[in-house]
């Protein structure tokens, strides 16, 4: 399979996968990612995939069915390779819709891997190698810090254009990393330092716009196609889009063993390595962690175990279908990081979604106020006008709440400096007292994060 065949995968995040696709190939296998991710690929899953299933289900194979009958593959040496999760989750049963398409397609002889950790599915002539395992969690580290910073500074650039052009640059450094010699992780890490501070330096506006995080499905999430490109209508609107990590979804799996292990009789040996693949996904990440934290422009990645106890309030860690928990973590990470607005898009046929995204909502805004949250769904029949409707509504109170803080930080600002001046003049003078104002100001107003940076703007 390695020399013969060439293995479609489904495209799911284009700034992760074309970095991924250089991960597999650098070892052996002759991978591609396919660009069919549009309407027409939906239109032919349509055609494969009863209507009970979900819409990534059918955007996965109507890519996978668009591709191999577009007479482009010779179907005696095509393999397909999906992710499998297991569970409850439809993602489960991608593998099983692939085949009952290609089945019904008369395409029997082409081979489905499944790509899982869990020995689901045994992969007659693939095999995950540890330098394989190495190269993709380094290209999910690489595409995670890219999509942060591309959605961090491309909304306030001044020149137009630039971010997206460092985005191609460090794209090409990244496939010429992962397809060289030898994977270095100290040249990995001196890489991670250089691309945080290539972004962080680039020269943007003081505009304050609102932050709004998007959360979901994973492959709704992260497929532009599939939320009906979503990070750019935020932007479009004059709003700042924060997505997630996408390698934060496999430390979620990883960390579901301990529940298992301890409420489900599950092998204790489960939970053991899923902590191990914990640390090594942190060990792995943990310069750019610290790159993040040390720039003026980006915020470190939370902890999973960080987002399971601010969950746990909410939701039992035993909802693990689907996102589960994870969602309403992640939602909860959002906030304390001063992101309050938040898009949850879902799939319309996805119950787990449904249950535990629209069903915290309520509790999650009686705990915090300020929570500006709205549920999206996206299937292929949604109008894009009701889904534009909502989200711009949520960015009307996003923008009357922006401003409300501000209006408060103007005033707090007036009222302390006035106070102080009378107290101390000739004081008031000094950079100290500048900076030891900033910090008192900070520490009473909500949102400190927002405000701090703001305050250095305006007065510094």
């Amino acid at each position: 399979m390695r020399k013969d065949y060439t293995i479609l995968c489904p495209q799911m995040s284009p700034v992760h996968f074309s970095l991924l696709e250089a991960a597999f190939n650098a070892n052996g296998y002759h991978l591609e990612v396919l660009p069919n991710d549009n309407k027409h690929a939906v239109d032919v899953g349509l055609k494969y995939v009863n209507n009970d299933a979900c819409y990534p289900s059918l955007i996965v194979v109507g890519q996978i069915m668009d591709a191999l009958l577009s007479g482009k593959y010779d179907l005696n040496k095509t393999a397909v390779i999906m992710s499998q999760t297991g569970g409850g989750c439809r993602a489960s049963n991608y593998i099983a819709f692939i085949r009952r398409a290609l089945k019904k397609a008369g395409m029997e002889q082409v081979p489905v891997i499944s790509l899982n950790l869990s020995g689901l599915e045994s992969n007659p002539g693939f095999k995950l190698t540890l330098p394989l395992v190495k190269a993709v969690v380094y290209a999910a580290v690489f595409g995670d810090i890219l999509m942060k910073c591309i959605y961090r500074m491309r909304p306030y650039e001044l020149e137009k254009g630039i971010v997206n052009r460092k985005h191609k640059i460090w794209e090409k450094r990244v496939i010429a990393f992962l397809t060289g010699s030898s994977l270095s992780h100290s040249q990995f890490k001196k890489m991670c330092r250089e691309m945080v501070h290539d972004f962080d330096t680039i020269p943007i506006s003081d505009e304050k716009k609102p932050r709004v995080g998007i959360v979901g499905e994973i492959l709704v999430k992260f497929l532009p196609a599939a939320n009906n490109h979503l990070a750019e209508l935020l932007e479009a609107e004059g709003a700042e889009p924060v997505v997630p990590d996408l390698i934060d979804f496999m430390s979620y799996c990883f960390y579901n063993q301990n529940f298992k292990v301890d409420n489900l009789g599950f092998k204790k040996s489960k939970a053991f390595f899923g902590n191990i693949g914990i640390k090594a996904i942190d060990w792995v990440r943990k310069t750019a962690n610290e790159a993040l934290a040390e720039s003026r422009h980006f915020h470190p990645t939370a902890d999973i175990r960080d987002l399971a106890k601010m969950a746990r309030p909410i939701v039992s860690e035993g909802n693990q279908t689907g996102e589960g928990w994870f969602l309403t973590g992640e939602m909860m990470e959002l906030i304390h990081d001063d992101v309050p607005n938040i898009v949850c898009i879902q799939p319309f046929g996805c119950l787990p979604n449904h249950i535990v995204g629209k069903g915290v909502i309520k509790e999650i805004r009686r705990q915090y106020p300020k929570a500006n949250i709205a549920a999206i769904d996206y299937d292929p029949g949604a109008s894009e006008v009701n889904q534009l409707n909502r989200i711009k509504l949520m960015l009307s109170t996003a923008q009357k709440n922006l401003k409300a803080e501000e209006r408060k930080i103007t005033t707090s600002l007036g009222s302390y400096s006035e106070k102080i001046q009378k107290e101390s003049p000739q004081s008031c003078r000094s950079e100290g007292f500048r900076a030891a104002y900033i910090e008192h100001i900070a520490s009473f107003l909500p949102n400190g994060i927002i405000t701090y940076a703001y305050l250095k703007v305006n007065i510094l």
